[in-house]
């Protein structure tokens, strides 16, 4: 085998989101993260493409690409990356990158356990906690979130119901379950998934959404919601996901009768867990703090054969 390219990798998934973290900095001229961030989706194109579809990756794999930052304030710089390009945040590829650096030896422990990390979005704060040199616990504070628009009527084929508009990481459509729907269990993903498809098409031409949540809030007194949240090309986030917990909770804040200072538990369809708290409320909407642990799931070498017939991988999904 002839090897036309290198590059090593470590995976991490935070609450079953699995992130590919990428240290192989493309060799090109840049003043500022913008800078490239801008040239990266050309530049790099190619080994987005190899590194995240598969074979090697799948439709869910995300990317993060960590530099030398160059803000003063800030321990590290990471881009971020997925399958349609440049993502300008990812808070839970925050959660992924401090915990492979912390356990790999990359970025030195602090006694104060807290860590700037520059991004496109500007320096996010994050706290790690170590426990015999490994990473138990990741908090990461967030940029405001907001109520675009609440009860927007949807009527589609069989499909009646309304929703809210959510501005967190990205623009999100927020459903209450009905008591008379399925349950969001990995038991009834069929019709979980022929729900989220409807509810695309439905949207598609109305708004510019990204992801449409699905949201069982009847254990609220316990301070526990589930959710099920579908990306616009039908995929299924594997987590809570921390910008579907900061937008189900921007919902339920919006309404009346919750308070707002006590820890609040998102679960994914398999149980996986995000603890996410309202920090402050500002004229820009509410900010938080989301608590999650990355594991290590693999440190690798992908290569590409010159032979390969698939250099730009593929998808289906």
């Amino acid at each position: 085998m002839k090897i036309q390219k290198v590059y090593s990798t470590t995976d991490v998934h935070v609450a079953g989101e699995a992130f590919r973290i990428i240290k192989d900095v493309p060799f090109i001229h840049y003043e500022s993260l913008e800078q490239l961030n801008k040239q990266l989706r050309h530049v790099f194109a190619e080994e987005i493409s190899l590194l995240l579809k598969e074979p090697r990756g799948f439709a869910g794999l995300n990317g993060c690409l960590v530099v030398s930052p160059i803000n003063r304030e800030a321990d590290i710089a990471v881009l971020f990356f997925n399958h349609e390009g440049t993502a300008l945040l990812h808070y839970g590829g925050i959660v992924a990158v401090i915990t492979a650096l912390l356990e790999c030896g990359h970025l030195q422990p602090r006694a104060s356990n807290e860590y700037k990390i520059e991004t496109v979005s500007g320096v996010i704060s994050a706290t790690a906690i170590m426990e015999k040199d490994e990473v138990v616990s990741v908090s990461v504070e967030s940029e405001p979130c907001q109520v675009i628009q609440t009860n927007i009527p949807l009527s589609y084929l069989h499909l009646h119901t309304q929703f809210s508009l959510v501005q967190a990481d990205q623009l999100y459509a927020v459903f209450e379950k009905r008591d008379d729907f399925v349950e969001i269990c990995v038991e009834e993903l069929s019709e979980l998934r022929s729900w989220g498809k409807t509810v695309l098409q439905a949207l598609r031409s109305k708004m510019p959404i990204k992801g449409a949540i699905l949201m069982d809030d009847s254990h609220l007194e316990e301070r526990q919601i589930k959710t099920i949240t579908f990306h616009e090309d039908r995929y299924i986030v594997r987590s809570p996901g921390f910008g579907s917990t900061m937008a189900c909770y921007t919902h339920l804040l919006s309404k009346d009768g919750l308070y707002m200072k006590a820890p609040f538990v998102n679960k994914s369809i398999f149980d996986s867990s995000l603890t996410v708290q309202a920090a402050k409320q500002t004229e820009s909407g509410y900010t938080f703090t989301l608590a999650s642990r990355g594991f290590i799931t693999g440190m690798q070498n992908l290569v590409l054969d010159p032979t390969d017939p698939f250099p730009a991988g593929f998808l289906l999904t």
